[in-house]
């Protein structure tokens, strides 16, 4: 399932609750060993923004989503475009 507006597609898929959840975002996070307090401060928000972002209740700007693929060192396809399969 994505999320569409007119700036980015998030990769998003149904967890529990039937919520939407990034977990592009999460896992390229938690392979740099970084909490989400520390993406927050690198890139200028509150950790409860990354953690909304990651569980799929904020639509981040594209501007914020450049700044955490910087941090993360990805790019926006590899965190927030759906794979085509």
């Amino acid at each position: 399932m994505t999320y569409r507006n007119k700036y980015i597609t998030i990769c998003n898929i149904r967890g529990e609750g039937d919520t939407l959840k990034n977990l592009k975002l999460k896992s390229a996070r938690a392979s740099l060993d970084m909490s989400q307090e520390q993406l927050a401060n690198a890139v200028g928000v509150t950790r409860q923004t990354i953690g909304m972002i990651e569980s799929g209740k904020f639509n981040p700007s594209i501007q914020l989503c450049i700044a955490i693929c910087k941090v993360l060192g990805k790019t926006l396809n590899d965190i927030f475009w759906e794979d085509e399969s």
